[in-house]
């Protein structure tokens, strides 16, 4: 399949100079078939001057083209561009008529068939470069314009999109005008949905799903709509600027790539938000801040755009930051900051320590194409820039912060901006250098390190240590000092939290406080900067004694990340941090604390940094961690903690006694009862302990049959042992028959460790099969192709050279969303070696 090329940002920059484009209006049929779907666009634009240039399209069929009610030349379609000769100055009506294909891999227009009841679902996903799979567009993000839709639609169908939908004749929908809105943020999305409407603040709201799971929205709808709600209210207090669309619809929709899409008035979520099991806390507020986050882009993102995409932090790091800010502020989510640091600010650690790094701003120019802007959608532009953007407030306050925001937004309302614009908006309402800050935070990569050391002779007046800073930026950060509780030495009590500031460019410091030297000296308590922080000898040694003791989750997790540092970079053994879980995870009572320490414990540590004899023991030690909590919430307390402690344990077991036993009664002993998830992801270790068969998981699946439990079997039969399982799994992966779920599970499925032995030869064959795939179906099967079907569990030289020998230069092109991928694979895989040779050592 011929893939569209990519749009460089000089292309970009030429056709923004050259044209003014005024509106669209934008016909769907969705009558016509399975296949494809009838699209026809009429856009009204004014050039400049005179001059050449292309409208975006990629269509199945070009049905026709006309510029100014002239047909375009035969042969004007070419590579996904349609050109347009010879413009004349002055005003212009582009009218394109074409057949478009419907996607199964989540770009452009998504077509699901629910094999729960056959029903069929559409919704279109605009991302990036993925607008002209819809509709014919001048497709790039200063080229706002005005959108009208109007869909033809089967009967009992709902459609929505970015302006209000109604129906005005049976089948025949029409959507309200937009504001100037970027062509990648246009949505429909159509199908027999289940609605529960509401309204507030004068506008309509909505939440949308497809049937099979109405059940599991309407239990959950009023919990949804009244964060919606709280969300709402407090952006209007935080900003001046009034919500800028006429309405607002979450529409949860399957098969969906990324966790939200900020459409305006209608955000896409992934439908998996919407359980049909039992759920934790921490995923409930994930979900939450999910809502607020895609509500902050319909003000940072929506009404003020990125004028390129190297500015993508003006949208996700101010979305990913307020979301967390306002879910905390607004609803009963509070401490929401615990679940950013030991959830969400590790994808940025991770991510900052790669050979792919990159700025969260990156220097004007860098980011050359549409393609290299995809892969920058990252813990970098995400958790790194959220954590900047919280060291900003702590650096200026937040009233100068949100002063600064609404200068930037009334500046630039329905228009785009760019890291200068902000700045300039920023600076008026602060005395600070924030052109200087910027430079520092924004513009260069890496993490800094912060480490004490405490002299042997102390004042007998106070305590003093000098601070070691590894980097070049500056901080302004908390630091805690905790004594041990003389009646409890599993307690810590707080002594003192002082804020103090460190220059720029590293170097020593001398901090200190009144009394003895703590028990424990806990740098960014409260994690209000962005750098690593180590414990001298004494602290960790209170550390291995009283984590659990300390009384704020949220220092609790700044110390969890320090330890999971630690092990990454090779200070601490694998084996201490879960010796230390087992101390300290089952008196723990933070949900999110308890899910990413497990799940850090389970993988990357005992899948990939123990080698397998210790690995067996890690994984005893994690299910006796899990044993003590699910003994600690006993007596239906804390529903939560021990649902996380079951799917942990599941994950852990190494023999199939226990899961069988469990499997059979249908319930954990003092429950909870195995719901669908459970289920399934019970069968899912039988299966890669070589305990279950191919019968077991049909029989699943028959009681099980909506796309969850499909999606479920894939993963199930994957993880099979057997040569037979392995080779039609592979099959399948690298056919192009899957869509973009089913190829997640079942690269999900076929990676075991216990496996090894069986995966060599695949492991082999991976380099070329995936770069062969990723050219055939592209970029969104090609970044899967990376992070799912990545032969991670063989650790060792072969894998590492192998895929060096495909990621280097020379190697047939490899597409640059599954390169990405690889680059970061081989960078956890070396450092998994390196974790692993220490041990040895």
């Amino acid at each position: 399949m011929a893939r569209m090329p990519a749009l460089t940002r000089s292309e970009a920059r030429d056709r923004a100079a050259l044209l003014d484009v005024h509106d669209y209006s934008v016909d769907l049929d969705l009558t016509t078939g399975e296949e494809r779907f009838r699209s026809t666009t009429v856009i009204s634009f004014t050039a400049r001057e005179a001059g050449a240039t292309f409208a975006d399209l990629r269509p199945g069929a070009l049905l026709s083209a006309e510029l100014d009610g002239v047909p375009l030349p035969d042969g004007s379609l070419a590579g996904g561009r349609l050109a347009l000769e010879d413009l004349a100055p002055g005003a212009h009506r582009l009218r394109v008529a074409a057949e478009m294909a419907y996607s199964r891999v989540g770009e452009g227009m998504h077509r699901f068939d629910d094999p729960a009841d056959g029903r069929t679902y559409l919704y279109t996903q605009g991302f990036m470069n993925d607008a002209p799979r819809v509709y014919a567009c001048f497709d790039q993000p200063d080229l706002k314009a005005v959108f009208a839709f109007s869909v033809t639609a089967p009967a009992g169908w709902t459609v929505l999109g970015n302006g209000r939908a109604e129906q005005t004749a049976p089948g025949r929908w029409a959507c309200a005008r937009t504001p100037p809105i970027s062509t990648y943020l246009t949505a429909i999305v159509a199908g027999p949905y289940h609605s529960v409407r509401t309204e507030h603040a004068g506008l309509p709201f909505g939440l949308h799903v497809r049937r099979s799971l109405a059940d599991a929205l309407d239990a959950d709808a009023e919990e949804l709509l009244e964060i919606t709600r709280r969300c709402f209210d407090r952006y209007h207090q935080l900003f001046a600027e009034p919500y800028p669309f006429d309405s607002y619809d979450q529409a949860f929709v399957p098969e969906f790539n990324a966790g939200a899409m900020e459409n305006p008035g209608l955000v896409t979520l992934r439908d998996e938000y919407i359980r049909r099991s039992a759920s934790t806390s921490t995923e409930r507020r994930l979900r939450g801040m999910v809502v607020a986050h895609e509500m902050a882009h319909m003000w940072f993102g929506d009404l003020v755009t990125l004028r390129w995409w190297d500015d993508v932090w003006l949208n996700e790091s101010f979305a990913e930051y307020m979301g967390y800010q306002v879910l905390d502020e607004a609803t009963a989510y509070t401490g929401m900051w615990a679940d950013f640091a030991v959830g969400t600010k590790p994808q940025g650690y991770d991510a900052d320590q790669r050979p792919s790094t990159h700025p969260v701003a990156p220097e004007r120019g860098t980011v050359l194409d549409t393609a290299v802007a995809r892969t920058n959608f990252d813990g970098i532009s995400y958790a790194k820039g959220a954590s900047a953007l919280r060291q900003l407030v702590a650096w200026i306050g937040e009233t100068a912060f949100l002063a600064g925001i609404n200068e930037h937004f009334a500046r630039h309302r329905f228009g785009n901006a760019e890291l200068t614009d902000f700045l300039d908006s920023l600076s008026t309402a602060t005395d600070r250098d924030v052109s200087a800050w910027a430079q520092r935070w924004l513009g260069t990569t890496g993490v800094d390190t912060l480490t004490p050391d405490f002299p042997d002779e102390q004042s007998p007046g106070g305590w003093t240590a000098v601070l070691h800073h590894s980097g070049s930026r500056p901080h302004r950060l908390l630091l805690g000092a905790y004594d041990l509780a003389p009646a409890d030495g599993g307690r810590l009590v707080p002594r003192e939290r002082r804020t103090t500031e460190l220059a720029a460019d590293g170097g020593e410091s001398t901090i200190g406080g009144t009394g003895a030297r703590p028990d424990l000296l806990l740098l960014n308590d409260g994690d209000l900067t962005y750098a690593k922080v180590r414990f001298d000898a004494h602290s960790w040694r209170t550390v291995r004694r009283a984590l659990s003791g300390l009384p704020d989750p949220l220092s609790r997790g700044v110390v969890w990340n320090a330890a999971r540092d630690m092990v990454r970079d090779g200070a601490l053994p694998p084996l201490a941090y879960v010796e230390t879980l087992l101390d300290h995870l089952p008196r723990e009572t933070d949900s999110a604390v308890v899910h990413h320490v497990l799940a850090f414990a389970r993988d990357p540590l005992a899948d990939r940094y123990l080698a397998p004899e210790e690995r067996r023991t890690a994984l005893d030690l994690l299910s006796s961690a899990c044993t003590e909590l699910l003994s600690a919430t006993a007596g239906d307390r804390s529903p939560g903690l021990r649902l996380t402690a079951v799917r942990h344990a599941i994950d852990s077991a190494t023999t199939p006694e226990p899961l069988r036993a469990w499997r059979e009664a249908d319930t954990v002993p003092g429950g909870p009862r195995l719901d669908r998830e459970l289920r399934w992801r019970l069968l899912l270790r039988l299966c890669v302990l070589g305990a279950a068969t191919s019968d077991e998981i049909d029989a699943e699946l028959a009681a099980d049959p909506g796309a969850s439990g499909r999606e479920s079997a894939a993963r199930c039969r994957a993880a099979l042992p057997l040569p037979e399982a392995k080779a039609a799994a592979w099959s399948a992966l690298f056919g192009d028959t899957l869509s973009n779920r089913l190829f997640a599970a079942t690269a999900q499925g076929f990676w075991q460790p216990e496996q090894n032995a069986l995966l060599g030869e695949f492991r082999d064959r991976y380099p070329q099969d995936a770069v062969a795939l990723a050219h055939r179906c592209g970029q969104t099967i090609g970044e899967a192709a990376g992070r799912y079907a990545f032969p991670a569990s063989l650790v060792d030289e072969r894998t590492l050279h192998l895929v060096e020998e495909c990621a280097a230069p020379g190697f047939p092109a490899v597409p640059a969303g599954l390169h990405r991928r690889l680059v970061d694979q081989l960078d956890e895989l070396r450092r998994a070696l390196r974790v692993r040779s220490r041990v040895s050592a």
